[in-house]
């Protein structure tokens, strides 16, 4: 009896040890938020005193220090893989990702204290794991005259990183060592559910937060009927409990959200479309930037509460749904890999906003979008929420990839790709892509001029692999992630993020007054050649003026054009099985 006395003794005052441990924002009236210094000497605080938190220094960030991982289990036990095995549902948040949106940095911090304090409950069925801060170039570079138009805190961080890189756009190019590290992290967790916090600026409305699902018809099969049917609604319903009324995240149309919206089509390049490659549920709770700063804090640490007790609550569903979708996608046949709004399914939200007008600018005397909070209106507006596959492709039994091209190769291999270097030279017949036409972009984007609107001619040619070359066998996990990286035409493909802009320039060539002859001598020599050459000089005017055009025309269809000019060089093999000379079969 009195050990028990004891025991619920100690545990009271640890409790209350805990509670003690106010954040910066309690601290500073909830109008401020910590530093990232102050951030994670916070969790190191609680890791001392909770066995039930560790803290781990991860990869490192552009701005020369140490991405962190915070893990939380109420079992102490810190290695994902025993997670998994234990059938615990896997949880990741990461938050700051631009610290000017840092309300999951302090609600974050609030959360993890209160769960080892007892205040708030962690099932021992669910593991978090929160990285407290991943810009932190742009947590460090503090103003308080960032984002002029959000309500709050006093000051906080940059958008971008120590490159000035927009990290939410970088997950598949992975410019940054931040993206690097993340990547890192979410193979080593492999989260059953992602949740990447931030605020959102826009259109004037009523709602304190809005969300970005991973869209249900891109994450696909049973895991996008789930979220949609299920998951998305329950998230909804649980949060109205918490008197806060979530609507998908506000993506209008026209000039105002009462024309109605689309739902968000997350691309790869995105936290929440990275995850969906891998076959995670994936969330972007958005807080309205408008909203004071202590109700947008709230309305984030409430949402982590709600995918925490959901996760409690739907764990072996979530998992087996997981389990399941791994399985198929090893031996799926088609992929697809561009969306389009489909504008015929069109269903109906719940909207709370507010009336807008026009008045006269006191600057400019034209007219302005003003929103009349004096005036708010609760009405069903329309929402589309359908994609359907724009483009579909089959998939090869693998790719090849030379060993020249190494810095994609470096991706595929943080990515876990499962891939054999050739232990020989040999020859194969592949499918080759050549790029017929794309449209560079005319201004950068992201350090980058994304090839976009990409046309390819397919090709059968033998081509000779040397040894340590890399061959990607299409029968794995990760088989969606290589089709959307891989394929030139994909939307966020390696070939969009200039990967591979060397093949698009010409390095042999000709001299002209030299090549004349040779032409000549080509033409009359083969007459395939020679009807190809009349017939674009009868179609096209343009070419038919263009001297030099024809001479180029001649030499590009000659056995003297260079093979690797506009060819792409993922290569692939449309064979089930391999040499024996190679060294290894299929796994």
């Amino acid at each position: 009896m009195m050990y028990r006395i004891f025991f619920t003794c100690f545990l009271l005052s640890f409790a209350a040890t805990v509670t003690a441990q106010l954040t910066p924002y309690e601290k500073g009236g909830k109008h401020v938020t910590a530093t990232y210094k102050e951030c994670i000497d916070f969790y190191r605080q609680l890791d001392k005193q909770s066995a039930f938190v560790q803290v781990n220094t991860m990869g490192l960030s552009d701005a020369g220090l140490p991405l962190h991982l915070v893990m939380v289990s109420m079992d102490k036990k810190f290695d994902p893989a025993t997670w998994h095995k234990q059938n615990k549902t896997v949880i990741l948040i990461n938050n700051g990702i631009h610290p000017g949106e840092p309300d999951g940095i302090d609600a974050s911090m609030m959360l993890v204290r209160d769960i080892i304090s007892g205040k708030t409950v962690l099932p021992s069925n669910v593991a978090l794991g929160i990285i407290p801060v991943y810009n932190i170039g742009g947590c460090l570079n503090r103003s308080a005259n960032f984002r002029v138009d959000q309500n709050g805190p006093d000051e906080f961080g940059s958008r971008g990183n120590s490159q000035n890189l927009d990290l939410n756009r970088d997950f598949i190019k992975c410019d940054s060592r931040e993206a690097r590290s993340f990547t890192e992290i979410f193979h080593l967790l492999d989260p059953d559910i992602f949740v990447d916090n931030h605020v959102s600026n826009g259109a004037d409305y009523q709602h304190i937060m809005t969300l970005i699902s991973s869209q249900h018809n891109k994450l696909g099969g049973k895991m996008g009927e789930y979220m949609n049917q299920f998951f998305e609604p329950e998230l909804f319903r649980m949060m109205k409990e918490k008197n806060y009324d979530l609507v998908p995240y506000v993506n209008f149309f026209g000039e105002t959200p009462e024309q109605g919206w689309a739902e968000f089509l997350d691309g790869p390049r995105y936290a929440s479309g990275y995850a969906t490659l891998w076959h995670t549920f994936a969330f972007v709770p958005e807080t309205h930037m408008l909203k004071p700063y202590p109700q947008r804090v709230d309305a984030t640490y409430r949402i982590m509460e709600c995918f925490i007790q959901f996760a409690a609550k739907n764990g072996k569903q979530i998992q087996q749904l997981r389990t399941e979708t791994k399985t198929a996608v090893v031996d799926q046949a088609r992929f697809p890999l561009d969306w389009v709004l489909d504008k015929t399914k069109i269903s109906e939200i719940q909207f709370k906003g507010f009336t807008a007008g026009h008045k006269p600018s006191e600057i400019s005397g034209q007219p302005r979008l003003y929103y009349d909070r004096n005036q708010p209106f609760e009405r069903k507006i329309s929402f589309s929420n359908v994609y359907k596959p724009s483009l579909t492709v089959k998939k090869p039994s693998s790719f090849i990839i030379p060993q020249g091209w190494w810095k994609v190769i470096e991706l595929l291999k943080l990515n876990k790709v499962r891939m054999r270097q050739l232990e020989t030279d040999y020859t194969w017949r592949v499918e080759a892509y050549r790029i017929a036409d794309y449209k560079p972009a005319a201004r950068q984007y992201e350090g980058h001029h994304p090839n976009d609107e990409v046309k390819v001619d397919t090709q059968y040619v033998d081509i000779r692999f040397r040894k340590g070359d890399y061959l990607i066998p299409m029968d794995q996990p990760a088989n969606r992630f290589l089709m959307e990286v891989l394929d030139p035409r994909a939307p966020d493909s390696y070939f969009y993020w200039n990967f591979f802009d060397p093949i698009l320039g010409q390095k042999e060539g000709y001299s002209s007054y030299v090549f004349e002859e040779t032409a000549v001598k080509l033409l009359q020599e083969d007459q395939k050649l020679r009807t190809a050459y009349e017939t674009k000089k009868q179609t096209d005017t343009a070419f038919a003026k263009n001297g030099r055009a024809q001479l180029n025309f001649i030499f590009q269809q000659s056995k003297y054009a260079e093979p690797g000019y506009m060819r792409y060089p993922v290569y692939r093999l449309n064979t089930e099985r391999f040499s024996p000379m190679l060294g290894f079969e299929p796994e």
